[in-house]
């Protein structure tokens, strides 16, 4: 999986990010957990569309998701949702 995908991430809707946290298996917590400075609560918020992230930031979690899915996964629920 991990494969090269062409998202731009201030088109990914908050529906969109939890979907792809989900479909890499993760928690908010465990997210926490693998983004340095990134809290949970931050995650949330992303999801819930009441806070932006930095772009870097949301590069950051996208590349986290897409190491567990494949472009097609990826492009698909940013596309859909």
């Amino acid at each position: 999986m991990g494969t090269q995908r062409e998202v731009d991430v201030g088109q990914v809707s908050p529906l969109a990010w939890r979907l792809l946290r989900v479909a890499a298996g993760y928690e908010q917590r465990g997210v926490e957990r693998e983004v340095d400075d990134l809290l949970q609560a931050h995650v949330s918020m992303l999801e819930n569309g009441t806070r932006a992230l930095s772009a870097a930031r949301r590069e950051q979690l996208l590349d986290l998701y897409a190491a567990e899915l494949d472009a097609e996964q990826v492009e698909t629920l940013v596309e859909r949702f």
